[in-house]
This record gives C-alpha cells, sequence and structure tokens, in this order.
C-alpha cells in the first residue's frame, strides 16, 4: 500500500448505511469500543518471510500490482505454489508474546486485532479443520512452546488487561471448497471462489461449513475475545458468497455475548462499526468507526519499510479521535519475530504523550466545532470537560484564542505545565496569552500540540 492516507475517501456512504444495532449488550460494548481510541493492529504470516504483500500475489487479478518486485520466473501457477509452501520455511524462533503485550500497554494501545487467519488461508493457530496451519509439522515453528501464535499472543495481551480483536478473512485461498482443486473456472484466479456459488451449491456449503466451524473454534477454544473482524468484504450475499454471516455471529454470541462484529464494508448488523482503510473521512461521523492505517508502508513486513515520525501517528491520532474515529494502526512483526526497532521507538514515543494527553484521547467524544482555525477539540460531557488541541507550529503568539462558544466556559488549564490560564470571551472564542512551549524529547523531541482542558457549565 502506498505511504499515503487519504483524506475523505470514505465515510458519508458508510455512515449513511450503517444499521445500529439493536442488542443493548452489543450497544454498551460499542460504547466500550468508542472509549478506546488506540489499537495495535498486526498483519503476520508467512508472506512476512520475503517482504511481501499479505496473500495478494496470489490471485491472479491481482498481479498486476501484488507482485512488483518478485523476480522469481516461474509462471504463474508454479509461483503461487511456491508461494504456498512458505509454511515449510517459517520459523520465528525470537516471537516473545509478551514483549509485543508490554510493548502496546507502554505504548498507550488498548486492544490489539491479529491476522488469524488472512487470504492465503493460512492459519496462525492449531485449527482441527486444516492442515495449512503453523502447528503443521512441515512448518518447523510447530515444535516450539509457543507455536499456537494466536493462542499465545492473545494470552499475553489479556495478562495487560487489553482487548482482542481477531482478524479472520471470509475469503480462503487455500481451502478446495473455495478455490477448487479442479479449477472449475480455469487455471485464472481472483479474489473470489473459482466456481458459480448458484451453480455448486453442494460445494459452497462445505466452505460455508468450514468458515463456521474456525470461527466457532476461535470462540471456544481462544478465550475471551471482544471483537470479530472480518475481512474478504467481497465474500458477501450481494455478490453471491452468503456465507450466513448472521446466523455465525448468533452463534458466536451465544458463547460470548458481547462480541462486537466488524465485517467490514458489508453493511448490515453485523458490521458493528465501519472501518476505513489507509484513509480518514474528511468529517466527523456519528457513527462507530476505526481507520486502520499502516505503520510503514504497507501492512505486511517490509525489508525497506519508511516509517512515519511519531509527531505524524500522533497528529493522525488526534485528527481521528476529533472525528469521533479509532486509530488501528497496523506494526508488522519481521520474519524472526520481534517488531522492527522503528516501530518500537514509536510506540514509546507515543506512550509518553499519551501518558501526559492521554485523558483528552481516551473515553472522549465528538465535540462541535470540532476541527477549526488549527484547533481540534474532544469533549467528555459527563464530566463537563472540553479539549482543545492546538496545532499550528510556529504560529505561537501572546495571545491564542481558541474558537470554542458552545458552551459557557469556567476555566481553562494547560495540560503540559497543569497551570490554570487566565482567559477573556473574544472574537466568538476563548482568548489566552501563552508562552511559545518547548518540544519535549521523550516524543521525539518535535511539538505535537498544545492541548487545553477547558471546564464549562
Amino acid at each position: 500500500m502506498p505511504d499515503n492516507i487519504i483524506d475523505g475517501m470514505h465515510g458519508c456512504l458508510e455512515e449513511e448505511n450503517y444499521v445500529r444495532p439493536e442488542d443493548p449488550v452489543v450497544q454498551k460494548r460499542l460504547e466500550w469500543f468508542q472509549d478506546q481510541k488506540l489499537a495495535l493492529m498486526m498483519h503476520w504470516g508467512i508472506y512476512s518471510q520475503i517482504g511481501l504483500v499479505e496473500s495478494w500475489a496470489l490471485s491472479d487479478g491481482d498481479s498486476d500490482w501484488s507482485r512488483g518486485g518478485v523476480n522469481w520466473d516461474v509462471d504463474s501457477q508454479s509461483f503461487k505454489k511456491q508461494y504456498r509452501d512458505l509454511y515449510k520455511s517459517f520459523n520465528p524462533i525470537r516471537f516473545e508474546p509478551d514483549k509485543w503485550a508490554q510493548a502496546a500497554y507502554d505504548g498507550g494501545f488498548k486492544y490489539l486485532i491479529f491476522t488469524t487467519k488472512h487470504h492465503d488461508g493460512f492459519c496462525m493457530w492449531d485449527t482441527k479443520y486444516t492442515d495449512y496451519k503453523i502447528t503443521n509439522p512441515a512448518c518447523p515453528f510447530s515444535i516450539n512452546k509457543r507455536a499456537d501464535i494466536v493462542s499465545n499472543l492473545f494470552e499475553a495481551f489479556r495478562r495487560r488487561r487489553l482487548g482482542i480483536a481477531a482478524y479472520f478473512s471470509k475469503a480462503d485461498w487455500n481451502i478446495g471448497s473455495y478455490w477448487a482443486k479442479d479449477q472449475l473456472k480455469g487455471s485464472f484466479n481472483s479474489r473470489g471462489p473459482s466456481y458459480v456459488p448458484k451453480e455448486n451449491p453442494e460445494l459452497w456449503e462445505q466452505f460455508v461449513k468450514f468458515t463456521h466451524n474456525q470461527i466457532m473454534e476461535l470462540v471456544t477454544e481462544y478465550g475471551r475475545l471482544d471483537i470479530l473482524w472480518f475481512d474478504a468484504g467481497w465474500v458477501n450475499r450481494h455478490n453471491g458468497q452468503d456465507i450466513r454471516i448472521e446466523e455465525l455471529v448468533e452463534k458466536a454470541r451465544k458463547v460470548q455475548p458481547w462480541l462486537l462484529s466488524a465485517d467490514r464494508t458489508c453493511g448490515g448488523i453485523c458490521e458493528n462499526y465501519v472501518t476505513p482503510e489507509q484513509s480518514v473521512p474528511s468529517k466527523p461521523l456519528n457513527v462507530p468507526w476505526e481507520s486502520c492505517v499502516s505503520m510503514g508502508n504497507g501492512f505486511a513486513y517490509s525489508y525497506d519499510d519508511n516509517f512515519k515520525s511519531t509527531k505524524r501517528l500522533l497528529r493522525l491520532l488526534i485528527d481521528i479521535v476529533s472525528k469521533g474515529g479509532n486509530l488501528a494502526l497496523n506494526v508488522a512483526p519481521q520474519t524472526d519475530g520481534r517488531l522492527p526497532w522503528p516501530a518500537l521507538l514509536r510506540m514509546k514515543e507515543m506512550g509518553a504523550w499519551l501518558k501526559q494527553y492521554g485523558k483528552a484521547i481516551y473515553g472522549t467524544r465528538i465535540c462541535a466545532p470540532y476541527n477549526k482555525d488549527g484547533f481540534a477539540f474532544t469533549q467528555k460531557a459527563a464530566e463537563k470537560k472540553v479539549f482543545a488541541f492546538y496545532l499550528e507550529e510556529g504560529k505561537f503568539t501572546s495571545e491564542i484564542n481558541i474558537p470554542y462558544n458552545e458552551k459557557r466556559v469556567l476555566s481553562v488549564k494547560n495540560m503540559a505545565s497543569g497551570e490554570t490560564i487566565p482567559f477573556n470571551v473574544k472574537n466568538g472564542g476563548i482568548s489566552i496569552n501563552i508562552k511559545k512551549p518547548v518540544p519535549n524529547e521523550a516524543y521525539g523531541g518535535e511539538f505535537i500540540a498544545e492541548v487545553f482542558e477547558l471546564e464549562v457549565e
């Protein structure tokens, strides 16, 4: 994926199609979700070994962009076999889930989104329903005491009281009931099934049962989950690929009633929150949402990745939160099981900033005027607090006008110093005097934002 974040690419259409859940338990959990604000997303699989984009190179229909930089001089079928055989060399012996969880905790992350299975079908847990998994004896990591990666990772994050979202691809490009082994439509594969489900209902039913079995396995045998994060949005009823997602989520909630379902891009009652990808809505949304953005160029590990600066990541978080969303920040683990040191550094710096200013981030909701005149706003209405983030670097003067007049302001506090600041009501806002802030080395030595806490009536 390119290293750019598109503003306004998603939002309005998804907001209009949003179906608010009627279940009071799910509604309560959505309030929990909206309090969290920051997730650690992780794409990790056999593709990480060679720095290749996750799964997509298997799809002939996506080969024009997904196979760039691959110098394997073989035909398409041989290429796909070599990709699938990567599990025979996957051996991340430096995988230490407790270090990942501690880095997330220290970085201010509140929940994990982990790829239990991407589109290529390789399972990062000890599933009973396919041999294409991390615990297959042909995979060298299968003898490791942490071979069941999903189990070990989820437990490590739970020990730090962090939430768990199980990413699960609804498509499976390895299982014969999705990409049929006899290639009913020939050797060319794109992201959809290799046959027409309506014309082959028995084969499709096999795939539906396989999908249900795997999800229920995760729900019943892998501890408490907070979110089922379904990807591969093209697998839906409107495309003739009905996996009976409503029935599946209902079964899962009989075991874990609090589960949220992110059936992304599909709308309907199973898309409990919307998930723009590598993009941020241009305006605040009045529905629960989460923008998934990579810290580097793409979601999978790359040997020559370019990481966004801490300043850019924190500014991104402020922008998203002021528009009512969560940031799912993707950090791609290395082949050997460690997290890249540039990513660890940024996580540490983000944690330092959030330790000081997290009160203005976590548990907040949107607040007019949202983004105006170099300020972004959040609020905690029950506490009668409004938070104003001043973002105009290099434009500090002795007098700054905070463009807020929604409610009468009783006091203004500088969150950096903790001091209460005198103010005047002026020019349709709140006028204050402040000296230019000093950059803090704890988060990269750069100016991120000057944050003010307003007590309101």
